[in-house]
């Protein structure tokens, strides 16, 4: 059963929300530590670890994960850091392969299932950090990346994890790539597109082994998972990628308290994905009537404009004097 939430938007434009949601940014930024995470294929991630000065060794610690053509600098993400830095929360922002300050450190793309990288993450920073509880948190793409490795784990998520909060989750991989190449969705399609396609011409440049990526002028997004994304990620093609790496095969197997959060007017995420679905009481799905795609700007612009901030904090108080 889904939960609805009030929240009263500044705009009720979902991709006014979403766009200036997006492009309202703070210059500053919270202090961090790089932390450098080595994969079994010798790719290396980096993480940006914010540790207030009153944090102590059994003190919670929140993971991040971006989304689509994100980093640790993306604005929820920085934003996020230091909400939870003041709030006495250890903040680790982690860096997909070859985003932020790991770029040029991983020949290797990331990419909708790269759930077993994240794991290699919680790992790390388990061991770095023994006595500390850690929460995952995702957004968009890291949303469905994080849903997916709590599925896969299951029961054995426990000894890493305490809970997940995942908003604006694509669970729905092949439903959320038919809705951004919808003519009113062009301008995502084009600016995703442009970064990916900066991204790759960086990792080519890079790494010359890899030889020329050979992707043709016109390339469009599906054409972008059908033709660099699914080989890269070892399957045969997109409809594949989509299959297996769509993370509401495995939502159900999800053994931690879970938070999932969609907005009904999302545009380029379907929020109704997991309507069918018979979940464990312990994964909890939430919704507002608006809200976009990542943004959630609230009507109260002094004490609720970043209304998915306090929300997030809010869960991770909750659980903090529950769990």
């Amino acid at each position: 059963m889904d939960h609805f939430l009030k929240f009263k938007p500044l705009i009720k434009n979902s991709h006014c929300q979403t766009i200036i949601g997006s492009a309202l940014t703070s210059p500053w930024e919270v202090h961090s530590t790089s932390f450098y995470v080595k994969l079994p294929d010798d790719d290396v991630l980096a993480l940006e670890i914010s540790t207030p000065k009153t944090w102590q060794e059994k003190d919670w610690t929140v993971l991040l994960l971006h989304g689509l053509c994100g980093s640790h600098r993306s604005h929820y993400m920085s934003r996020l850091a230091k909400k939870f830095y003041k709030a006495g929360l250890q903040a680790v922002r982690i860096n997909m392969r070859g985003c932020g300050t790991g770029r040029g450190l991983a020949r290797s793309i990331y990419h909708s299932g790269s759930s077993d990288d994240v794991l290699e993450v919680i790992k790390a920073v388990r061991e770095k950090f023994p006595s500390s509880p850690l929460l995952l948190v995702g957004f968009s793409l890291g949303a469905n990346v994080i849903l997916k490795l709590g599925g896969e784990l299951q029961d054995k998520a426990k000894e890493y994890l305490k809970g997940l909060i995942a908003i604006g989750p694509p669970v729905d991989l092949l439903a959320s790539a038919r809705l951004v190449i919808q003519p009113h969705n062009r301008f995502y399609a084009k600016y995703f597109l442009r970064l990916l396609l900066d991204d790759v011409n960086f990792r080519h440049t890079h790494f010359p082994d890899l030889g020329p990526h050979n992707l043709p002028s016109n390339i469009n997004m599906s054409d972008f998972d059908e033709l660099y994304v699914a080989p890269r990620a070892h399957y045969s093609n997109a409809l594949e990628y989509y299959y297996y790496c769509s993370s509401k095969k495995v939502v159900q197997d999800i053994a931690l308290p879970t938070k999932i959060l969609f907005a009904e007017d999302d545009p380029i995420i379907k929020p109704n994905a997991l309507d069918h679905y018979i979940l464990p009481s312990n994964v909890e799905v939430y919704k507002t009537a608006y809200g976009g795609h990542i943004g959630f700007m609230g009507q109260n612009i002094f004490k609720d404009f970043r209304w998915l901030d306090n929300q997030i904090l809010s869960w991770i108080e909750g659980w903090r004097t529950s769990l």
